[in-house]
C-alpha cells in the first residue's frame, strides 16, 4: 500500500504527526509511507525510519502561483497512491489530497473542501493535537505513541561541541522565541532567569532560537551559551536533547523536547491555553499559566501586541518562581 500524509504547517505540528507515522507502519508494516510538507518540516522528518520518501512542496517559492501548483498535483498523480491522509485544515492540503486520484483519501470533517474526502475525520476540540491526527487510523486507541525525532550521529556531535565540555555540570536550555509575539515571555523574564542560573556553578544554560530571535536583547552571562541562529532544526533538536531541563515559550520546542523523555519542559502559555491541544506530549512536564483570567484566551494563536493592553497573561507568570522551580528541580 503506498500512504501520503499532507501537513503542510508549523514545525510544531509537523512532529505532533509523527506519532500517527509510527501508528501507520504498525497497522500497515508492508506500506510505503511518503511525507508532502514544506521545507522546514522536512528538515525535521529528516532520519524517520519510518518514512520512505519525503516530498518538498515549496508553496512560497519554488511552488508558488496556480501553474506550479496544478504541475506539482499532476506528478503527485503519478504515484498512484492508494490512501491520503490530509491533516492540515487548508483548503490547498485537501485540493492536493483530490488530486493525487487516491481511492482513500481522509481529511478533517471541518476542513474547507471537505466533500473532496472520502472518510471524513472528526475534529474533537477535547483533544490533544496529536490524539487528533492518530484517530486518522484506527488501532491500538489505549497505546500512546511517542513523539519521535531521529538526529545522526553527525548531527549529535555537532550539538555537542556547541554545547562543549560541560563535564558533570547540568544543561539548561532555554527557548526565547514564538512567531506571535504574544506568545513570547518577556526579554526581561528570560534575562532574570538567565541571570539567576548564571550564579550556579553547577548549570550550563544554552539559549536556543532561530536567527528572528537574535534581535532579542539577552544578557549572555557566565556559564551561558547562545545557539540562535547557529543550529539546524535536528541540531536544536540534538541539543535539547542532553539537556535536563528545557524552559520554553507555547512554540515548537515543546514538541521537539517532548521527543526526549529525560527533559524536563517548563512550558509558558499566556494567550493560548491547555485546552487548545499543544501542551507537551511528555508526561515529564510542567506548564506555567495565569488562570482565571477572563481575556484568556485572545486568539489561536496570539498576536503582536496584547488586545487589553496590559499583557498580564505572561506579565504575571514571574521569573523568580520559575527559576526557583529550576534550581529544585535541577538539585533534586
Amino acid at each position: 500500500m503506498k500512504i501520503l500524509i499532507i501537513h503542510t504547517a508549523f514545525i510544531g505540528d509537523i512532529v505532533l504527526s509523527t506519532p500517527l507515522i509510527k501508528k501507520i507502519k504498525d497497522i500497515y508494516p508492508k506500506s510505503q509511507i511518503s511525507y508532502l510538507t514544506i521545507p522546514t518540516g522536512a528538515a525535521i522528518l529528516e532520519n524517520n525510519p519510518n518514512i520512505d520518501k519525503i516530498i518538498i512542496y515549496d508553496k512560497n517559492n519554488r511552488d508558488k502561483g496556480l501553474f506550479n501548483f496544478f504541475k506539482f498535483i499532476k506528478k503527485l498523480r503519478k504515484e498512484k497512491y492508494d490512501m491520503v491522509l490530509s491533516l492540515h485544515r487548508y483548503l490547498r492540503s485537501s485540493l492536493i489530497a483530490f488530486g493525487t486520484g487516491a481511492k482513500i483519501r481522509k481529511g478533517y470533517s471541518v476542513a474547507p473542501a471537505s466533500f473532496v474526502f472520502t472518510e471524513k475525520i472528526s475534529y474533537d476540540k477535547n483533544k490533544h493535537e496529536a490524539e487528533k491526527l492518530l484517530s486518522f487510523v484506527k488501532g491500538d486507541e489505549e497505546k500512546k505513541y511517542p513523539i519521535e525525532i531521529y538526529p545522526s550521529k553527525e548531527v549529535k556531535e555537532k550539538a555537542n561541541q556547541l554545547i562543549g565540555n560541560i563535564g558533570e555540570k547540568k544543561l539548561v536550555v532555554i527557548a526565547v522565541g514564538s512567531r506571535w509575539e504574544t506568545k513570547r515571555w518577556p526579554v526581561e523574564y528570560f534575562n532574570r532567569v538567565i541571570s539567576g542560573l548564571s550564579q550556579e556553578k553547577d548549570i550550563v544554560t544554552a539559549i536556543i532560537g532561530g536567527r528572528e530571535d537574535e534581535s532579542l536583547e539577552l544578557k549572555v552571562m557566565e556559564n551561558a551559551i547562545d545557539l540562535r541562529g547557529k543550529t539546524t532544526l535536528l541540531e536544536l533538536a540534538a541539543v535539547i536533547s542532553q539537556s535536563n531541563l528545557l524552559l520554553t515559550n507555547d512554540s515548537s520546542p515543546i514538541h521537539i523536547g517532548s521527543a526526549f523523555s529525560k527533559v524536563k519542559i517548563f512550558a509558558i502559555f499566556g494567550p493560548t491555553v491547555k485546552e487548545f491541544g499543544f501542551t507537551p506530549w511528555s508526561e515529564n512536564s510542567k506548564i506555567y499559566e495565569v488562570e482565571d483570567l477572563s481575556c484568556r484566551p485572545c486568539g489561536l494563536h496570539g498576536s503582536k501586541k496584547c488586545p487589553q493592553g496590559h499583557f498580564k497573561c505572561m506579565r504575571d507568570i514571574l521569573p523568580e518562581g520559575i527559576l526557583a522551580d529550576i534550581k529544585r528541580y535541577i538539585n533534586e
